[in-house]
């Protein structure tokens, strides 16, 4: 059996992954979604194992330390990171999986799985984005705003991945996602 893909999709918080993975999804059942472990606590109609694995700091450390995770990173006082052994099986078993996280995250994937392709998804422009993340209704003020810092450095960086996507029009930003995927 052929080897299969790694996709990495990333981008600022608020930026749309999410929207744009679960429309892909919808679209292309074939694709696995990796779930991600984290330390935050689940928001409201989370879904332990869909959504994400909900976990201790502890636990994460020990993740961490015992090589079960095949990128991780620290997000706004919390922890994110993909499980190594179910995205492996995945791949050695042909089949094309998406990684929907954090940019730190996505830079390592360069690392562990250089073949990888790297989607790096962009607001239209930052006062977008902060409505966005205002328009979502789960964050504090302080947390917006080391949101809203945070992605403007995640910017800079997004001509180090493969493919650059403005999310302005979801649609579209779907279809370039799609060309980059199965092109």
């Amino acid at each position: 059996m052929s080897s299969g893909q790694l996709i990495a999709i990333t981008g600022p918080s608020g930026v749309g992954k999410g929207t744009l993975v679960r429309l892909l999804l919808a679209r292309h059942p074939e694709l696995y979604l990796s779930v991600s472990t984290t330390t935050r606590q689940p928001r409201p109609g989370e879904v332990e194992g869909q959504d994400y694995y909900f976990v201790s700091p502890d636990r994460f450390k020990t993740l961490i330390a015992t090589g079960q995770l095949l990128e991780w990173a620290e997000y706004a006082g919390n922890y994110y990171g993909t499980p190594r052994e179910k995205v492996e099986t995945q791949i050695h078993q042909g089949r094309t999986v998406l990684l929907e996280i954090e940019v730190m995250g996505a830079q390592q994937i360069k690392q562990t799985f250089p073949e990888a392709l790297r989607l790096f998804i962009l607001p239209p422009n930052v006062a977008e984005l902060e409505r966005r993340l205002r328009d979502r209704g789960t964050d504090t003020e302080d947390a917006i705003a080391k949101r809203l810092q945070r992605a403007k450095a995640e910017i800079e960086l997004s001509t180090e991945f493969n493919v650059q996507i403005v999310n302005d029009n979801l649609d579209q930003a779907l279809a370039k996602i799609e060309q980059a995927i199965f092109n």
